[in-house]
């Protein structure tokens, strides 16, 4: 991230970048694992931005996480205990914790700095759910945590920072870390996690390889994607299980989540579920001809 007066400059490849006009720094610094700026502007609100990556913002960042968090919990019956990796802005944990059925929701993410900072500059996000009796936060290793714990989960939900070269998921979207996550689902679990960019001029990076490495361990997987205004380009999330996935007609979706949900949603319904899971062509096509697997010794980066 480059700041140049009230301009925001942001790298999306070596030749193409994004600048935003920004109102106010709300804070610039680093904790011991990565930069962090919360900005806020005219056009997306406050804004969490780490290593120079744009996370979320308030304008759009309900897209992203009702995106990723409702359609894998209605891949559940009844979810109960939810694993939530990363996240730190707090609004996974608000997705999971609107479903009656969880009794428990266990979020890990490294950077306690980082969840700090966004209990105080970003409220609309979290939405006080940091405090609910539900949530269990835990401020470590999550694939540590993983590899070692003795519970067992009915979702995982994977809201890491994207597999950058050097950053601090780089080792969370291989097939040995997912593998760990699946040694810890329930029967019936179901484990979902972003997949990074899936525009026409991203979808290879890594979203093809995270689909394909999960592939590799689970029975089942689908893919879906929207369009998140401030990422400047269609995301992707990827649904895995060894249950097969129920097939969700519009009504259907509508009809659980009227019954599951504490509130109303602002993006998610029957009629986006459907359009999230209608692939274009391109991605389609690398979905089907990726033979990449992201392993420990051998991971794949986006830019």
């Amino acid at each position: 991230m480059v700041m140049s007066g009230d301009w925001f400059t942001e790298e999306i490849y070596p030749d193409l970048s994004m600048m935003l006009k920004v109102r106010k720094v709300y804070y610039s610094g680093q904790t011991a694992y990565q930069k962090v700026e919360v900005l806020d502007s005219e056009l997306f609100g406050r804004h969490l931005v780490l290593d120079g990556k744009t996370q979320s913002t308030e304008r759009d960042e309900h897209i992203y996480h009702e995106s990723l968090v409702h359609p894998a919990m209605l891949c559940h019956p009844e979810p109960k205990q939810v694993f939530i990796g990363g996240g730190g802005e707090g609004g996974t944990l608000r997705e999971v914790l609107a479903h009656s059925s969880v009794e428990r929701a266990t979020m890990i993410d490294l950077d306690s700095e980082v969840v700090e900072l966004c209990r105080k500059y970003l409220p609309n996000h979290h939405q006080g759910s940091f405090d609910d009796s539900r949530t269990h936060l835990l401020h470590e290793d999550g694939r540590g945590y993983l590899e070692n714990t003795s519970d067992f989960y009915d979702v995982i939900v994977l809201d890491l920072v994207d597999p950058l070269d050097g950053g601090t998921a780089a080792l969370l979207y291989t097939q040995e870390f997912y593998s760990a996550a699946k040694s810890r689902l329930n029967p019936g679990g179901v484990l979902v996690t972003q997949s990074g960019p899936a525009g026409l001029l991203s979808y290879k990076e890594c979203f093809t390889t995270i689909f394909n490495t999960l592939s590799t361990l689970f029975t089942h997987t689908k893919a879906a994607q929207v369009h998140v205004p401030a990422f400047q380009t269609l995301w992707s999330f990827t649904i895995a299980s060894d249950t097969p996935f129920a097939e969700n007609p519009e009504e259907q979706v509508d009809t659980e989540l009227a019954r599951r949900l504490s509130k109303s949603l602002k993006y998610y319904d029957g009629v986006s579920h459907r359009n999230m899971f209608s692939l274009t062509k391109f991605q389609r096509d690398g979905l089907a001809s990726e033979d990449r697997i992201n392993r420990d010794d051998d991971p794949v980066f986006m830019f």
